[in-house]
């Protein structure tokens, strides 16, 4: 059962989980912000200023959420995830006031470590054995239509619906098609998990799992690496089109920017074509590095329009990437044994980093001005590089005295 992988059906019926699953908790929001601030009477920053202070308890709690997909199944964590995330849309639906609605997006976003990337994960290596990595890539590109799918029909349903409205659409739609989904993948993990001894030690690329003794240093540079990429992203995304006008770029810019989501879905069937070769610990310090290279790029050649061009598109290539490595790569260097909790913890640090990052970078742009803060946000970035690379050190340092002791012991 060593080569087992997850059914076509599962993996699709997945896909479109966390489409939804995205699409009403994260990328709706930015749709209905001005309607909340307006009869909220809320400035619109203080809105999304709630929203980062959501996602930073959510990510608070990703590792307790990883920690439950290991015990008790991520399909069943899921199950419960999908009635939790309708209950908060509901909840913010009805919010009488500000107060009210804060307490309801934090507990949306409390749902979210339950049923998004970080839980689907985990289900498919439950289910889907040695195969996993390359099903986490499949389920990656399916995902990655969320923005393309749920930022027009949002538009479209409060065309005729008020915000709070659409809020209740979309609780409908988690439970009466996630919950089910997530329920029947619930019965085929535990089905599954009969086979886990067999295949534990199936999972992992060439040179197998990282040594007892390097475990602790080699995951918090794999947490660094990830914190690095969430911070770089995140700061970036968040003002990307104010930046490209900031440099010159007028609204050229804007048009610009539309390829980022393309170069994204992009690098991910890419990836999932030619990446199969390739240790996921290269494929992490790609991707951290397509980062840092899309920044240079833009500032080496503003206000050129075709150096803007070459930023988006390695900056979505790179955030492609680091959205396949996050979940690959904690199973690479530790295999399958605690993998949710480990997951966890990688959102954890991503989601702090993230969203700490557009505020930082805000002050740093007010105060040394865009270009230099540009800069240093693209030294930050080489951090990333560094800490996935000394991964990779590490393990051929591992490999190469293995012969030595095995010579040793003969």
């Amino acid at each position: 059962m060593s080569d087992r992988k997850v059914p076509a059906a599962a993996l699709w019926a997945l896909g479109l989980t966390q489409i939804i699953g995205y699409g009403t908790l994260y990328y709706s929001f930015s749709i209905l912000v001005p309607s909340i601030a307006l009869e909220l009477a809320w400035p619109e920053q203080w809105v999304f200023g709630a929203l980062s202070a959501s996602l930073l308890v959510g990510g608070l709690f990703a590792p307790t959420a990883g920690r439950w997909a290991d015990r008790f199944g991520a399909g069943r964590v899921m199950t419960f995830g999908s009635a939790a995330a309708a209950a908060a849309l509901v909840a913010c639906a009805a919010a009488p006031g500000r107060v009210t609605f804060v307490l309801a997006l934090v507990t949306m976003e409390l749902a979210s470590a339950f049923v998004l990337y970080s839980a689907a994960f985990v289900a498919i290596v439950q289910i889907g054995g040695a195969k996993a990595q390359r099903s986490i890539t499949h389920l990656t590109l399916i995902a990655g239509f969320a923005s393309t799918l749920f930022w027009p029909l949002t538009a479209a349903l409060h065309e005729y619906l008020t915000w709070r409205e659409v809020y209740l659409v979309f609780a409908g739609i988690n439970v009466a098609i996630c919950l089910p989904i997530h329920a029947w993948l619930a019965r085929l993990s535990r089905r599954a998990d009969k086979n886990a001894s067999a295949i534990s030690a199936a999972i992992g690329s060439a040179g197998g799992p990282v040594a007892s003794r390097d475990r602790s240093r080699v995951f918090l540079l794999m947490l660094g690496g990830f914190a690095v990429e969430g911070f770089v992203l995140s700061s970036i995304l968040v003002h990307m089109v104010p930046l490209t006008t900031a440099l010159g770029l007028g609204s050229a810019g804007l048009v610009v920017t539309t390829l980022f989501g393309p170069s994204q879905v992009a690098s991910r069937l890419i990836n999932m074509l030619f990446g199969g070769w390739l240790a996921q610990t290269w494929l992490a310090v790609i991707g951290a590095t397509l980062l840092p290279l899309g920044l240079a790029a833009l500032l080496a050649t503003t206000p050129s329009v075709a150096g803007a061009v070459a930023f988006v598109i390695l900056f979505g290539l790179g955030s492609g990437l680091a959205s396949i490595v996050g979940g690959t790569l904690p199973l690479e260097l530790f295999g399958r044994e605690r993998y949710g909790a480990r997951l966890g913890w990688v959102t954890a640090a991503r989601q702090f980093s993230s969203a700490l990052a557009p505020f930082a970078l805000a002050m740093a742009m007010a105060g040394i001005g865009v270009q230099p803060s540009l800069w240093l946000t693209a030294a930050v970035g080489m951090l990333g590089i560094l800490a996935f690379s000394a991964i990779i050190l590490i393990r051929r340092q591992r490999l190469a005295h293995e012969p030595v002791m095995l010579t040793s012991a003969n």
